[in-house]
């Protein structure tokens, strides 16, 4: 019996590790962090080396480093860090959320889908005017501290403010604007910017700014360039071009993912 209690709390002890390894790759994937911490893992296997050849200097030296390598990981991933814990926070209130909206639903879906609709016809006309544009819309993750960079505007989401906010000469039009639920909070926020290497060289600010919000939260951006008035769709550090005509379907798809 003991045996068998050791296998079932071992094989527990398993499967928390690997879901806690696959989070962290998920938060690092793409981004330059994952090659900083496979440098200190390398550093930490070259010191577990050093002391197991007893060479002393070097053990003494890297020790050094390693009894700072917690406040350095603080340091170096504390957005990552936030992120994951924001992921574990969001996860306490699903089940809450999930009760209220059951109680609501049917005007929640008529209003979600009015939202859906005014996103989607002013981003299609910004885009067919190549006015560029980065709309955020949140999920579950709080957005706040991102929107204090901006002007804020709390204000009913419609197309007609949407495509005010993006003409170009409105004085916040080259800031993100951010949507919460069914109204608009604030606009001209900044934004943090990807680092990933390999994102289209093609891409400028503004697509680094909705990849870098999707990689830190689990909020949509949306984009319009400029140049060519394509349109993306930025979420979970991953983005994807999408055709005019398909862009109801899919941003409420994802909408319903939160």
């Amino acid at each position: 019996m003991g045996a068998l209690n050791f296998g079932v709390l071992d094989a527990l002890d398993i499967i928390i590790a690997a879901f806690l390894l696959f989070q962290i790759y998920r938060l690092l994937k793409g981004t330059a962090a994952i090659r900083i911490l496979l440098g200190m893992v390398a550093i930490y296997l070259l010191y577990r080396l050093v002391q197991l050849l007893e060479m002393r200097l070097l053990s003494e030296f890297l020790g050094s480093f390693m009894g700072a390598g917690l406040i350095i990981l603080i340091i170096v991933f504390q957005q990552e860090i936030r992120k994951f814990l924001l992921v574990v926070g969001s996860a306490t209130f699903t089940r809450r959320e999930g009760l209220r909206n059951l109680l609501k639903i049917g005007a929640e879906d008529e209003k979600a889908k009015a939202d859906v609709d005014a996103i989607v016809s002013a981003m299609v006309e910004l885009a067919q005017t190549k006015t560029g544009a980065l709309l955020v819309i949140k999920r579950k993750d709080p957005l706040g501290s991102f929107a204090a960079s901006g002007s804020a505007i709390n204000a009913d989401l419609s197309k007609i403010l949407i495509e005010s906010i993006f003409f170009k000469n409105a004085p916040l039009h080259d800031g993100a604007t951010i949507v919460e639920g069914h109204t608009i909070i604030a606009s001209g926020a900044v934004l943090p910017l990807s680092e990933r290497s390999e994102l289209p060289t093609r891409f400028g600010l503004r697509h680094r700014a909705a990849a870098g919000i999707s990689e830190r939260t689990d909020a949509l951006a949306l984009t319009v360039s400029e140049e060519t008035g394509n349109i993306h769709i930025f979420h979970n550090g991953d983005f994807e071009l999408i055709l005019s005509e398909d862009l109801t379907v899919r941003l409420a798809q994802l909408l319903q993912e939160k």
